[in-house]
């Protein structure tokens, strides 16, 4: 049986006009959501390897929300500078927000934050998890939204989106680029004042590298930090498409005097960031006046098997913290039984979702999916050293949106690693393009039938009725 959880609220007030005509409201909310560093407690940080220890706070980390409603009818959308957090953590947020028609809680995917996977611990068989600021990151997401709802005002909207290929760098092969920025921008009706703007942005926060012991959300905070004071509003940040693999690293850029600046610095990573900044200025300078209601939401919970072995053993150890099923050949299993111990073949229980909000479709991905999967773009023919040459070509999902602007949040309620089209999928010698060792990717993903998966739910999503 699909398990899809279809939303659409019809609400009539007490004087008798209708809730989809009432008007936009949007509020925004933002909490310092930075881990302690140099207290009692080692902050390990996630996105590289294992042991690296904070040392120093360079920029906080952030909870950043927007709250968007019509009428009585609520959703919240919500961006954490860290590198992910499981479906439990959204389930936990949503039981403290009661009265939201949905919340989405995102991750940026920052690899210079504290580890929130558990992932990145002293060693692999450690979690690097601190469960007490694990709390006060919820604690932290929830008043985000809280001081977002606080901050409702009546506003129109203006939706704008820009290439900017020249501030993406593709780490695998083929080269496929989701070069798409996409912003949105509120004014409140009665001020005619700016309220808020959205960014949306397609790349790896990782530009300080591994070496990097401080503690920072890399350059999401220089982005966020230009904007805020080009546009004198809050700005929220929302990371896209970044498998496949979208990265600021080797990315070109230039100081004032012309000198390239290095990986690793943070000088790149803040010019890199008011870069960013720049172009999403551009957007919002040729962005129209759109349309944002009805608000529609659709959601559908699936099951995707875990055939990735280091993650079977990371559950077994108590490293990799989530609730591990028996995977039942479906991903909409009747009854789905949990597993106590590991089962032959585990599956891990995650969500996607379908926001329609007037002339705009929002994509939620539990994920890092590749762009070839988004833009429609998966090779073919298949490479004939690639594993499964003549998979299935996965339905794209950008080509299947009807809306006039679109945006796809990544890493949305859940981090379950890499989408890779499996016509795409490389362990195996001989390898790809005549390359002597398999490509990154397939390490983090929970294995070839992920995208497949994640792919058909959302085609029959998007027919959903």
């Amino acid at each position: 049986m699909m398990r899809t959880l279809v939303i659409v609220v019809l609400l009539v007030h007490a004087n008798g006009s209708r809730a989809d005509e009432a008007p936009l409201c949007a509020g925004f909310g933002e909490v310092d959501v930075s881990p302690v560093v140099g207290g009692k407690k080692t902050v390990y940080m996630a996105g590289f390897g294992h042991n690296r220890k904070a040392t120093a706070l360079h920029d906080p980390i952030m909870a950043r929300a927007v709250v968007l409603a019509q009428g009585e009818k609520k959703i919240a959308l919500v961006s954490v500078d860290v590198i992910g957090l499981f479906f439990a953590t959204a389930e936990v947020v949503r039981a403290k927000l009661p009265g939201f028609a949905y919340v989405l809680v995102s991750s940026t995917h920052n690899h210079e934050g504290p580890d929130t996977l558990g992932l990145w611990g002293p060693s692999p068989f450690a979690s690097g998890i601190d469960p007490d600021y694990s709390e006060r990151l919820e604690a932290g997401i929830v008043k985000a939204v809280q001081d977002a709802e606080k901050n409702l005002q009546p506003v129109t909207a203006r939706a704008g989106s820009i290439a900017a290929p020249h501030l993406l760098h593709d780490d695998r092969l083929p080269i496929i680029l989701h070069d798409e920025l996409s912003v949105l921008e509120f004014t409140t009706i009665a001020g005619k004042k700016r309220h808020g703007v959205v960014v949306q942005w397609n790349c790896h926060p990782e530009t300080l590298d591994s070496k990097n012991t401080q503690i920072s959300a890399d350059f999401t905070a220089a982005t966020v930090q230009t904007l805020k004071k080009s546009q004198e509003c809050p700005v929220v940040y929302f990371t896209g498409t970044v498998g496949g693999l979208m990265s600021s690293l080797k990315v070109k850029v230039l100081d004032t005097n012309g000198k390239e600046l290095e990986d690793g610095t943070f000088e790149k990573t803040n010019e890199y960031g008011r870069l960013l900044a720049k172009e999403a200025e551009k957007a919002l300078k040729a962005a129209k006046p759109t349309t944002l209601t009805p608000i529609e939401v659709r959601t559908r919970t699936i099951f995707v098997p875990v055939d990735n072995t280091l993650y079977a053993f990371g559950w077994q150890l108590g490293v990799l913290k989530r609730s591990m099923y028996e995977w039942e050949g479906t991903p909409f299993p009747e009854k789905p039984r949990e597993a106590k111990t590991l089962p032959k073949r585990a599956a891990i229980r995650t969500e996607i979702g379908h926001l329609k909000c007037g002339e705009l479709d929002i994509v939620v991905v539990p994920g890092e999916i590749y762009p070839e999967l988004v833009l429609g773009k998966v090779q073919d023919p298949a490479d004939p050293a690639a594993d499964y040459p003549d998979a299935a070509i996965e339905p794209a999902v950008y080509p299947a949106l009807k809306g006039k602007h679109r945006m796809l949040i990544g890493l949305g309620n859940d981090e379950i690693g890499y989408l890779i089209p499996k016509r795409q999928w490389d362990e195996k010698s001989p390898f790809c393009y005549g390359l002597k060792k398999t490509q990154y990717g397939e390490v983090n993903s929970t294995g070839p039938e992920a995208a497949p998966i994640i792919c058909q739910a959302f085609a029959d999503l998007f027919k959903a009725k």
